[in-house]
């Protein structure tokens, strides 16, 4: 008889601290957590139009959506979810199929662990 086991999936999930806290230097506390709670929305909308494009099997529209993602991502210091937003933007490219059902998930957990732990580290809300 086979045994199987249960994998946790855990994402790690990187933010440059340094940028966060040179769009607060720059802008001041006040615009920054305004600045940031922006993109923060842009950056769900966006997870979310990935989703759903990938629901209709629109590559360009992911792509499209994934690339936005990736540099609004790279702007407010979200490293982890810019780079899966690459690899997905660049699986999408290349039409992989089964490469992108992975990197899909991998995305959602990503993207809602990023946009978690910006929001605490940032105190918005």
């Amino acid at each position: 008889m086979a045994q199987i086991s249960a994998l946790a999936v855990s994402e790690l999930v990187r933010v440059d601290n340094r940028r966060v806290a040179d769009i607060v230097a720059e802008l001041g506390e006040t615009a920054a957590q305004h600045v940031i709670g922006l993109a923060l929305e842009q950056l769900a909308t966006a997870l979310t139009a990935v989703d759903a494009a990938l629901d209709r099997r629109d590559l360009a529209q992911a792509m499209a959506h994934a690339e936005r993602m990736s540099r609004l991502a790279w702007q407010i210091g979200l490293l982890s979810l810019a780079g899966v937003a690459m690899d997905l933007g660049s699986t999408a490219e290349r039409g992989d199929h089964a490469a992108l059902a992975a990197i899909r998930a991998r995305l959602m957990r990503v993207g809602n662990r990023s946009l978690t732990a910006i929001w605490d580290r940032t105190a918005l809300g």
